[in-house]
């Protein structure tokens, strides 16, 4: 039993599918399936349940890969941190972000990172529904959290990076984009809403806004990223809320600022004791600017 084979048990999990997994590993599928036979008989339990669409995880499976995942964890860190030592930034560093935050900023501090530890790869888990939140935290799979607020039972040291801020978005031509002066959401009430995914941040974040001023507009679409969101209301579907740095480049003239101004905090979690390559993404995000609106009109800084 070792750690590759935790690795291939994992991938197999993720995919429902030794075929798929097998692609993704680059190992031929007789070769994965003898793995995990093997490991299923060193356990004497049985990991998967095979069926003609795939494979699902059983009870002891379940079990076993969330300690499976902790051990390649930490066999990860150990690795990059032997290198780090060295001199050589390498290995995996592994975060997760909320939706839409640091849309503009993360590209460009990604690409610095890529230039300079070339080595160093980086996964993003993009808005992570609450339960894989907790997941990824229980099991200690995360190095670094981008987030407004730091999930609960993560034990992560929080620095502020800034405040990003709330726009509204609307229909090219529309009425109350000619002035450009700022609105209220009152004024948007007859409207109707580009939403989000139930049950994600964002969406959540929309139901206490409009729930507090007393307003319940008519949702005509929900979309999972904030790129289509915007880009359906470029085509006359309705007008929505979205943080401004998530506005993609070429639709910036769609937004007007919000009164009162709405701003959430802008926070990196990182784990304690962390690493040189922690440090290094660190410092690389504080050089960004997160000054909410004035992305709109600003490129990233170096």
């Amino acid at each position: 039993m070792n750690l590759r084979q935790y690795e291939y048990a994992l991938a197999v999990a993720e995919e429902g599918s030794m075929t798929a997994a097998a692609e993704r590993l680059r190992v031929t599928q007789p070769s994965l399936s003898q793995q995990i036979g093997a490991l299923e008989k060193h356990l004497g339990v049985q990991l998967f349940t095979r069926t003609p669409s795939g494979v699902t995880v059983t009870v002891a499976g379940r079990a076993f890969l969330a300690q499976a995942e902790i051990a390649t964890t930490a066999s990860r860190r150990a690795i990059t941190a032997a290198r780090a030592a060295d001199g050589e930034l390498a290995g995996e560093l592994i975060m997760a972000v909320h939706m839409g935050l640091g849309a503009r900023q993360l590209p460009h501090v990604l690409g610095q990172l890529r230039n300079r530890h070339p080595k160093l790869q980086v996964t993003l888990h993009e808005e992570p529904d609450p339960t894989d939140m907790e997941r990824l935290v229980r099991q200690g799979t995360l190095d670094m959290v981008l987030v407004h607020r730091i999930p609960a039972g993560c034990t992560f040291d929080t620095h502020r990076l800034g405040e990003e801020a709330y726009v509204a978005v609307l229909p090219k031509g529309h009425p109350l984009l000619s002035d450009g002066a700022a609105l209220r959401l009152e004024d948007l009430a007859s409207e109707g809403w580009i939403r989000f995914r139930r049950a994600s941040l964002l969406d959540d974040y929309l139901a206490r806004l409009l729930a507090d001023a007393g307003l319940s507009p008519h949702t005509v679409a929900r979309a999972s990223q904030i790129s289509t969101a915007v880009r359906l209301v470029a085509q006359g579907l309705g007008v929505t809320v979205v943080p401004a740095s998530a506005i993609p480049e070429g639709f910036e003239e769609l937004a007007c600022p919000l009164l009162p101004s709405l701003t959430e905090p802008v926070l990196v979690g990182v784990r304690r004791n962390p690493g040189a390559a922690e440090t290094a993404m660190l410092d690389h995000l504080n050089q960004q600017n997160w000054c909410g609106t004035s992305l709109l009109s600003q490129p990233a800084t170096d």
